[in-house]
């Protein structure tokens, strides 16, 4: 089981704040990674790095808008001058607008696409970038959505974004395997999160997990094995892939 241990590499995560992005974090601490962590908000990252050092993991906050290219480059050099050379990055950062198609606003429009899926390239591209420049190579994981696979009504936007993130990860891969960049995509299901609790916990998330097979939405630490498998040489000849642990929702 030693593949999966992320001792002494360092890793980015995005949207570290709140929800799976603050679990994936944990759960790369735990492996032993040095966490560089990402948000709009300082106050709920102060609040994780206290709680990785708690267990004498090593982590470091900085405040970032993932879909701006100055503010990402600031984060990844930021992250680099603390931690050294960068081995992993989770590309979690995300939003959804959940209203009806002819409701939805190009604003809303904007806002969801140039997080999921610009902010993502914008990170991923600034990785690789470092990651070319040192030549180490590494792990880039895109979390993208089964909702990326199938369609839902009310979040055209997320869908669509997800879908195109999903493409984005195999062109990438395609293009830095030579770099000894892996790009894989991690397809969650429905997970209980800040985003998801209204929704799931009313009468139409019961009709959702009767669809279900395995009649329950995941827990996040559902998603422990998946990610340490893709971010860490477990995975090592996994490029382009797309990984779903959603208990069956997409079949």
């Amino acid at each position: 089981m030693a593949n999966f241990d992320l001792t002494d590499k360092a890793a980015i995560v995005t949207g570290a704040g709140s929800g799976l992005g603050r679990h994936f974090a944990l759960t790369l601490a735990r492996a032993g990674a040095r966490l560089a962590i990402g948000g709009r908000r300082l106050e709920p990252l102060m609040s994780l790095v206290a709680d990785i050092e708690a267990f004498d993991g090593r982590a470091a906050a900085f405040q970032v808008d993932v879909t701006d290219a100055a503010s990402v480059a600031k984060f990844v050099a930021g992250a680099e001058n603390e931690l050294g050379p960068i081995a992993v990055l989770v590309n979690n950062a995300g939003i959804t607008a959940a209203k009806p198609l002819l409701e939805q606003t190009e604003a809303d429009w904007d806002s969801v696409v140039d997080t999921n899926l610009k902010g993502a390239w914008l990170m991923a591209q600034e990785t690789a970038r470092h990651m070319v420049r040192l030549g180490h190579g590494g792990s880039i994981v895109n979390v993208a959505s089964v909702l990326g696979m199938m369609a839902e009504k009310r979040v055209p936007g997320y869908g669509a974004s997800k879908a195109a993130l999903i493409q984005l990860t195999r062109s990438m891969a395609n293009e830095l395997a030579r770099h000894k960049i892996r790009v894989n995509a991690l397809c969650p299901g429905y997970f209980m999160s800040a985003m998801t609790a209204e929704y799931l916990t009313g009468p139409k998330g019961e009709e959702l997990i009767a669809t279900i097979p395995q009649r329950r939405v995941g827990e996040p630490s559902d998603l422990d094995g998946p990610l340490l498998l893709l971010a860490s040489d477990a995975g090592r000849y996994m490029t382009g892939s797309v990984l779903v642990v959603d208990g069956g929702m997409s079949l």
